[in-house]
């Protein structure tokens, strides 16, 4: 899996340009296959006690990821996600960002 994530990362810097966003959404859907899904569902509904990321827009995200990062308390849940978001570079959380607001709108 993680080879393919690194292939499909490849592929998205090396085509640039016009297919940037394209590739962005596919990369943020690797990341969110890997990532976030077991959490957050196929349909990024949430379950238990971890919230819908359904209808936030991509800056909303990219804020998030970025707290959690850094290491920021946002709410409850910060002890489980810290841990996910301390190893995404800037291009990640783009990519997850525009991948969750195209796709769970």
């Amino acid at each position: 899996m993680k080879r393919q994530m690194l292939l499909i990362i490849g592929a998205a810097l090396a085509l640039g340009g016009t297919q940037a966003k394209a590739d962005d959404i596919a990369v943020g859907e690797a990341i969110y296959a890997e990532s976030c899904v077991s959490c957050h569902g196929r349909a990024g509904r949430g379950m238990a006690s971890f919230p819908s990321i359904t209808g936030r827009d991509a800056d909303y995200i990219a804020k998030r990821l970025e707290q959690y990062r850094a290491g920021e308390r946002v709410g409850p849940n910060t002890p489980l996600m810290a841990p996910h978001a301390a190893d995404l570079s800037d291009d990640d959380i783009a990519n997850l960002a525009a991948y969750i607001s195209e796709t769970f709108q």
